[in-house]
């Protein structure tokens, strides 16, 4: 697609990646530049916002992008035509509006295009029928920005003055943080309740003897996979015991679990019923944002934040060798499942030829929509060419690109293939006792045909039946009474937290990662093998926030107040009356809090110890995040304790003979998740820690970082300093382990020239990168998960 006239055509995008992607299909006629992200947005250090004045936003040019502006209004002056090629949702839609606005163009001479994926195609398309920018989706995105602007800027200082300093609120994130302490409480006060089973198992071989091979099997901890085998092998299967004559079978103790065991012993098995059915497995939808956050966090082990960083650069377009730079997959914030026609031609195409015509269904399959607000223009995330095989590309990909385009792939190919069937076979199996007779069931499936599970391999543990007959007797190989416990609600993952959010309504699938990394980040919850765990400081502000800002933190209201902002781009209402609706009761809310909220530094709660010194009380107060145990006689008497995540007072050794460097007193022996260390005695007062080697001597201190001045890209709060490690010098922020930032040392003069010319801090990790990328290879590397 070329331009005949002498005037070129500018084409603004967010990133380098895509404006280089989207040029290769332009041709000559046309200039591409990247804004890198947004150019424009509220003031950092002031709300920005005239309350009173029709929450009118007043808007600035971000720190480090007004050489970028300054670029794109002499590229604008001297084109023809302005395309605006951001993203295609709300978050696109008002950067391309901010451009409008920076670059002061006439509006005839202003076009938006959009397109779903960075191909020919669907550049050609979209720039032969360009259009105008929507006002509606516009006014929504700002109406968000400024509704989160007004909640963070007004309930973070009253945190400040209340709990501790650095904390903040967010309209979504203090909800999503409510949630994981809700449940952390109902984990805290479950209690278990014992049950018993008596499990048998049995062989329809009458002739064998399969109880020691069995009790071999049963204690080599084999996998599921292995048991099976075995059992299949061995004519035996599992089966469990569902009643006793009519009544349900129920044992909460050892004494009535071992009544029945007794009375099954010698008793003869005999099946009563075999009923077989045919079970169909419909393909799974692909992707959607959510879903594939989801599935990239079970399967892959990604974090949010990592998949939508994967994501991106898939989208943006990714170097294929002589094929170039190609975009592979469509736009990755959606909550459609619809997929277009050709798409859809393309994948059947596939199926038929490479996989086989007995996997291809006789018309397309079709998957609904659970978002009733997602829109027909929207699709999907699929491959934009299916024959673009991961395995084919691979080479080119780094292994976060190949590993989450290869579950993209198989996911979007499943999604148009014929079920999986599976034959389910039910046995019930008579057992007269002295009792009564007992009932026992085992169920069994096997796979008929693996249609889309071919492609999206399903994991099932579900065991084989031997043939079995009505009135065929069996053999016991073994039967035990076995105790269980109910188990308290399970802890979030990422993947579950992801769920929870979508099916509440809280949020939008293009925020999670944001929302799951910021309260790690300020310290209301911590992950620990994979789950969350909500913080003694996300404890003490969630239920600050509930006793003065009920609605705010009430799930339905912000599940309402989402819909709302929906409502402003779909339907078209004012979103000056939306804010205004939310601001009034808060307003109240805040001038309530900030008169009546106690400092959380200054309430206690009862513990179950006494002082060692003085006898009294010793209550749990809040230190800088966590909570520590203190005697109830302060200031008369300033014993303290460390205690751990449940509360349980930490035992202390005798002090050592080391002085702590930084206020001389004993220091103390203590034992951390990596070993040993010394702490000083004064804590939680002074925190200062040394190090021990494995024969116990103290490790000599690190040499403090050395100061750069200049600033962290990722939290813009922080600056990066020389630290020391085992490989050498590198670039980290001051913030951590708040802020994981890394950057190689050999980026330090750089640096320093790009944010003397006023480049840096960039707005994106990948705008970081681009710029450092510039000048030499390899860049940049994010802290975990990045």
């Amino acid at each position: 697609m070329a331009r005949t006239d002498s005037k070129k055509a500018l084409v603004i995008v967010e990133s380098p990646a895509k404006a280089k992607t989207i040029l290769r299909y332009l041709g000559n006629g046309f200039e591409v530049k990247a804004s890198m992200g947004h150019i424009r947005d509220l003031p950092e250090r002031q709300l920005g916002v005239a309350i009173e004045n029709g929450f009118e936003p007043t808007y600035q040019v971000l720190p480090g992008k007004k050489k970028i502006v300054s670029e794109l209004k002499a590229a604008a002056r001297r084109a023809e035509r302005l395309y605006l090629a951001t993203d295609l949702d709300r978050e696109g839609e008002a950067i391309a509006w901010h451009l409008t606005q920076v670059l002061g163009l006439p509006e005839e001479r202003v076009y938006r295009v959009i397109f779903n994926a960075i191909t020919k195609s669907a550049i050609q398309q979209a720039f032969a029928n360009p259009g105008k920018l929507d006002m509606y989706k516009v006014m929504a995105q700002q109406a968000r920005r400024i509704l989160d602007r007004i909640v963070g800027y007004q309930i973070s200082p009253l945190l400040w003055k209340k709990v501790t300093r650095g904390l903040s609120a967010g309209r979504v994130q203090s909800v999503a943080v409510k949630m994981i302490v809700e449940r952390e409480r109902q984990i805290r006060q479950f209690v278990p309740e014992e049950y018993w089973l008596i499990p048998a198992i049995l062989t329809a071989d009458l002739q064998g003897n399969l109880k020691d091979e069995w009790a071999q099997v049963k204690g080599s901890q084999a996998d599921p996979s292995e048991v099976n085998a075995w059992l299949a092998e061995h004519q035996a299967f599992r089966a469990e015991l569902i009643r006793i004559d009519e009544k349900r079978f129920r044992a909460s103790n050892q004494d009535q679990a071992m009544q029945v065991f007794e009375a099954l012993s010698n008793a003869t098995f005999t099946v009563a019923q075999v009923q077989a059915k045919e079970s169909v497995s419909q393909p799974v939808a692909p992707f959607i944002t959510s879903t594939l956050q989801q599935a990239a966090a079970s399967r892959l082990g990604f974090s949010a934040k990592r998949t939508m960083t994967a994501a991106q650069q898939l989208y943006e377009g990714v170097e294929l060798g002589s094929m170039g730079s190609l975009g592979l997959i469509t736009y990755m914030r959606t909550d459609s499942t619809h997929v277009a026609p050709e798409a859809i031609q393309e994948v059947r195409r596939y199926i038929g030829a490479q996989i086989g015509q007995e996997y291809l269904p006789d018309e397309p399959n079709r998957h609904s929509t659970s978002n009733k607000s997602a829109q027909e223009a929207h699709e999907a995330i699929r491959p934009t060419d299916v024959d673009l095989t991961p395995p084919e590309i691979r080479e080119f990909l780094t292994e976060d690109q190949y590993k989450l385009y290869d579950l993209i792939w198989r996911r979007f190919v499943a999604s148009q293939m014929r079920p999986a069937i599976w034959n389910v076979t039910t046995v019930d199996i008579q057992v007269p006792t002295c009792i009564g007779t007992c009932w026992y069931r085992a169920t069994g499936r096997t796979q008929v045909f693996d249609g889309y599970s071919r492609i999206w391999p399903i994991v099932s543990n579900d065991q084989p039946l031997p043939a079995l007959q009505p009135g065929q007797r069996l053999a016991v190989v073994d039967i035990c009474p076995q105790q269980h416990f109910t188990k308290p609600p399970a802890r979030y993952t990422e993947a579950t937290l992801i769920k929870a959010l979508e099916k509440e309504g809280i949020g939008r699938p293009s925020t999670y990662a944001t929302i799951i990394s910021t309260i790690q980040e300020r310290g209301y919850v911590e992950q620990r093998d994979k789950k969350f765990y909500a913080t003694d400081l996300g404890e003490i502000v969630t239920d600050k926030l509930n006793q003065f800002f009920p609605r705010i933190m009430d799930i339905a209201f912000t599940r309402f107040m989402e819909e709302q902002l929906d409502k402003i781009e779909e339907q078209h209402i004012d979103w000056t009356s939306v804010l205004k609706e939310f601001y009034e009761p808060f307003k109240q809310s805040l001038q309530i809090a900030l008169e009546q909220m106690r400092h959380a530094k200054a309430e206690t709660t009862p513990s179950p110890y006494t002082c060692p010194r003085c006898g009294r009380p010793l209550v749990y107060r809040l230190g800088k995040n966590n909570r520590f145990l203190s005697c109830s006689g302060y200031p008369d008497c300033r014993f303290t304790s460390p205690c751990d995540k449940d509360g349980k007072m930490v035992e202390q050794s005798a002090p050592t003979e080391h002085i702590c460097p930084v206020c001389g007193k004993p220091m103390i022996l203590r034992r951390g998740r990596f070993g040993s260390f010394l702490g000083c005695s004064d804590y939680p007062n002074c925190k200062t820690t040394l190090k021990l080697d494995r024969q116990g001597n103290v490790l000599p201190v690190r040499p403090a970082p050395v100061p750069t001045g200049i600033r962290c890209y990722r939290c813009t709060e922080g600056q990066l300093v020389i630290r020391n490690s085992a490989k050498g010098q590198f670039l980290g922020c001051d913030r951590f382990p708040k802020c994981r930032t890394i950057i190689s040392i050999k980026h330090l003069d750089q640096l320093k020239q790009l944010q003397a010319n006023g480049q840096w801090p960039p707005a994106t990790p990948q705008q970081a990168k681009a710029l450092l990328s510039q000048q030499s290879r390899p860049a940049l590397v994010g802290g975990p998960g990045q």
